[in-house]
């Protein structure tokens, strides 16, 4: 067997294996490009430890191709069921950009990615915007949305919004729905982070159903249709 189809079939056997659902939560791994920025968001989603097999966030302080190869070493210790990738577009290269894109989803990871920056997320929860805009304004807005100065490294901004959440879900839909085809490099402003959020609030439902077995099942179907549709929005086709 050559190099290449090794790592073919390694990568279809992470993306397209087979899970025993029978009572068991899926695991997250979280990985950012901020340190802090949306570590912080996402470490605030009230997700019982002690309920779920693993849920991590990490923050690796890269950029867009280095964190993709950094994050590829966690699908060898095969302990994630679902890894996802945070980045922003910010100024890289459309083709550096792109290339993490398909990277992750060629090896079996998923992207929530924002052109341009993270925030356009907390945005998305206030106001439908079309518009792009630069990461300056992005941060003034905030400011007057939220009556004090945003910092970008708030530990606090997941509780201020958390209420907002399904305007900004509702927002960010309609946002990519414009988009056809999805060309995320160009398609600014545009984010899936809405879709990752929606897997952990699907996830915490279930915890606090109680996890039995059917609700599990229903969790996987559902995640499933998340993971599908954050391919096609990254513009990647099945």
């Amino acid at each position: 067997m050559t190099k290449s189809s090794r790592t073919e079939a390694r990568v279809q056997s992470y993306s397209e294996r087979t899970v025993d659902t029978r009572g068991f939560l899926p695991s997250f791994l979280i990985i950012c490009e901020g340190k802090k920025t949306e570590p912080n968001y996402f470490q605030s989603f009230r997700i019982p430890t002690l309920s779920v097999e693993l849920f991590e966030v990490i923050g690796l302080g890269d950029n867009t191709l280095s964190l993709v190869e950094r994050a590829k070493k966690y699908i060898e210790c095969n302990r994630y069921t679902y890894i996802w990738c945070v980045f922003d577009r910010d100024s890289f290269p459309s083709g550096q950009f792109n290339t993490a894109i398909t990277s992750a989803y060629n090896n079996g990871m998923y992207v929530a990615y924002s052109n341009e920056a993270f925030e356009l997320w907390y945005l998305l929860h206030f106001h439908f915007y079309n518009t792009g805009m630069s990461r300056t304004s992005y941060k003034s807005s905030l400011t007057k949305l939220l009556n004090h100065r945003y910092e970008k490294n708030s530990t606090t901004i997941y509780e201020e919004i958390k209420d907002r959440q399904p305007t900004a879900i509702k927002n960010a839909t309609t946002l990519l729905s414009q988009y056809d085809p999805n060309r995320p490099q160009k398609d600014n402003p545009s984010t899936t982070v809405h879709l990752l959020v929606q897997c952990l609030n699907a996830l915490i439902e279930c915890i606090q159903k109680g996890r039995n077995s059917k609700d599990i099942e229903v969790l996987y179907k559902y995640l499933n249709e998340c993971h599908s549709q954050a391919r096609k929005q990254c513009g990647i086709f099945d």
